[in-house]
């Protein structure tokens, strides 16, 4: 229920409503009940005993009224009603009107979008407020500043607040703050009045002026009830001046108790991890131990090497020994071995190299003829006729001439 009233005040948040009463009550309380219909129907509507008072006339059954105010959700039984601020007999909301055709017109522009609204700062360095240095909210929003903060400096834009003359002197400030850019957010607060009275600041160029903030800007115009577009430009809207000085200025007394928590949590932090460390400090003595344990260690660490070494180097010394009496006794064989391959591969070429012996063949009856240089005669086109020759026989050599 909660989320449907906000979304009904966001969205259509003030309204007027002309129409006709019917059961008019006011309770012991001072608080009025009553319903407002047309030929379209009807509304059940509340109003409390503030608004109650400030009446100047005798609401009756059947009387034609306009009611200013705020719908909202009745919770208990899930209701709508018209939460009603003001109230007059008809023919009396021509402002009003007017008010609601500006909203709705600036409305068009975009100038009310929540994605246009910015966070305040959590920690402002200086406060800037504009508003008449004659009003009360200035004194409401500046005691409370100095109660809450009194550490942040405050600098005041003058204008007038009511009149002609007003609108233009509060868009005149907003300008000279938005130009010495020396405050982190801005508040524009005007204590309680009438629409006439409030009037300055539904004024458009004001709304535009209002938009176009370089810093986070509050507005805080009026008591809880009212309603002014400047409002609904703003980045926040106060219900009152001192409640806009408190949403940008936390009270000191919250600083200093978040200062003693964050303190209490750095030490406590320090000491777990001085604890820590003192833990591990521990455990890599215990690791470490005595210097001398740990040389005596190493020294039997050596002497194991050492050892080691030793028995390597015999054992290599062995070993190398015993393939040298290896190949000792294995040489003498393995070169009676080779010789006798060697002899055997000898024979062998001895035999082919006697089976080319050319004696051989002269001893089959044939001759080796070679002419007087000793050069061999293979072919008859070397001989001429009457030239000497020698045949080589098996059993010797004889001379020969070639006849013609």
């Amino acid at each position: 229920m909660r989320a449907v009233a906000d979304t009904l005040s966001a969205r259509f948040n003030p309204v007027a409503v002309r129409g006709e009463l019917s059961g008019f009550s006011r309770a012991a309380s001072g608080h009025c009940y009553f319903s407002l219909k047309d030929d379209g129907g009807q509304i059940r509507c509340a109003m409390f005993r503030r608004a109650a008072d400030q009446l100047d006339f005798a609401p009756r059954d059947g009387q034609l009224v306009e009611a200013r105010g705020k719908l909202d959700v009745y919770g208990p039984r899930g209701d709508l009603q018209l939460i009603v601020e003001s109230l007059k007999p008809g023919g009396q909301g021509t402002l009003f009107e007017q008010f609601l055709q500006l909203k709705a017109q600036l409305e068009a522009e975009g100038l009310f979008d929540a994605s246009r609204k910015r966070p305040l700062p959590a920690q402002p360095r200086c406060i800037g407020v504009v508003t008449s240095l004659g009003a009360a909210a200035l004194r409401d929003v500046v005691t409370a500043l100095r109660r809450r903060a009194p550490h942040i400096p405050v600098v005041i834009y003058p204008a007038a607040v009511q009149g002609q003359q007003a609108a233009g002197e509060l868009c005149a400030a907003l300008r000279m703050a938005y130009a010495r850019s020396e405050c982190d957010v801005l508040l524009l607060v005007r204590g309680g009045g009438s629409l006439e009275d409030l009037w300055s600041f539904n004024d458009p160029h004001l709304v535009r002026t209002m938009a176009q903030a370089p810093m986070p800007l509050v507005c805080g115009v009026g008591h809880e009830t009212d309603f002014t577009l400047a409002d609904f430009v703003a980045d926040l809207r106060a219900p009152t001046p001192t409640a806009a000085a408190e949403l940008c200025a936390p009270p000191r007394e919250q600083r200093l108790g978040e200062l003693d928590y964050l303190h209490e949590r750095l030490s406590s932090t320090a000491l777990s991890i001085v604890d820590q460390q003192g833990q591990r400090l521990d455990r890599l003595g215990q690791r470490l131990g005595r210097p001398s344990t740990r040389l005596h260690d190493s020294q039997q660490q050596i002497a194991r090497l050492q050892h080691r070494l030793q028995s390597g180097v015999l054992l290599a010394a062995q070993m190398q020994r015993n393939r040298l009496q290896g190949l000792s006794i294995a040489l003498p064989v393995a070169r009676q071995r080779a010789l006798e391959r060697q002899q055997i591969r000898l024979q062998r070429c001895e035999v082919a190299l006697g089976m080319l012996d050319p004696r051989l063949v002269l001893h089959r009856g044939y001759a080796f003829l070679t002419n007087e240089a000793g050069e061999a005669i293979t072919r008859a086109v070397q001989v001429e006729p009457g030239q000497a020759l020698r045949a080589t026989l098996a059993d010797g050599e004889i001379g020969l001439h070639v006849d013609p």
